[in-house]
């Protein structure tokens, strides 16, 4: 089993403080974020590999990041070539990016590399094996309609399989929120060459579990762990001191 970790983005809503340093680096209670998730991936045995794709302004800092961070996981640091926020593949595109490069051949967790969370992965992994081998997306209920305007409001049938997934929906009628953090099993990695194919937005991943749901099987994955949004100074800060009264 592989990893994606995307940090090919910007985050120019965090600047002056992403200008020189990419987001999934900023310090959280004194470490960089990323570490948090490294610590999680660390756990599932299943993973003998992890990709991470940025872009050309922040290639050189991931490549020192790995070279320092402690793990027992092989890291490839991979360079999408991408300048600017206006000319980034998005992270569709990255993740098309990195399965072609790395010729990828086995099961696939793709997260966003600055995911904040408590929640097990390896609890995640081992209900995709128990599931049966399908898709599955991690999901969260954030408790609050007005902010599911920014993330993908997701229904489930009594199995757990998606039967809704609305993509920043502008009148939410549920709080289950699908989070950046999908396993996909290796069989249907060419979907997401189709769906570029097809001229569909490249960013926002959610698009791409939009798309998938109704021509395949998807399934949820229902978390009460903590889940931390790091889009803005307010998120980023609110994180930092929760982290430091936690350590």
């Amino acid at each position: 089993m592989k990893v994606l970790i995307l940090c090919a983005g910007y985050a120019t809503r965090l600047y002056p403080l992403t200008l020189n340093r990419p987001k999934h680096l900023l310090p959280i209670a004194g470490k960089p974020m990323l570490n948090y998730l490294m610590e999680r991936l660390e756990e599932v045995e299943e993973v003998d590999e992890i990709y991470l794709v940025t872009n050309q302004k922040f290639f050189s800092k991931f490549q020192k990041w790995a070279r320092e961070i402690v793990t027992k996981k092989s890291i490839v640091v991979l360079n999408d070539g991408t300048t600017s926020d206006e000319t980034k593949l998005g992270a569709i595109g990255d993740m098309d990016f990195v399965i072609d490069r790395m010729d990828t051949k086995d099961d696939l967790i793709v997260v966003a590399g600055d995911n904040l969370f408590t929640l097990s992965v390896l609890r995640f992994v081992n209900s995709f094996l128990k599931r049966g081998r399908f898709p599955i997306v991690a999901l969260h209920d954030v408790k609050d309609r007005k902010l599911m305007r920014k993330y993908s409001e997701v229904r489930l049938d009594r199995e757990g399989r998606i039967v809704s997934f609305i993509e920043k929906p502008q009148k939410p009628q549920t709080t289950l929120a699908a989070i950046c953090l999908y396993l996909f099993p290796k069989e249907k990695l060419h979907l997401i060459k189709r769906y570029l194919a097809q001229g569909n937005n490249p960013d926002q991943p959610g698009r791409f579990i939009q798309w998938l749901y109704k021509k395949e099987p998807v399934y949820g994955y229902i978390f009460t762990e903590k889940w931390y949004d790091i889009g803005d100074l307010n998120q980023y800060q609110e994180a930092d001191r929760e982290y430091r009264r936690k350590g």
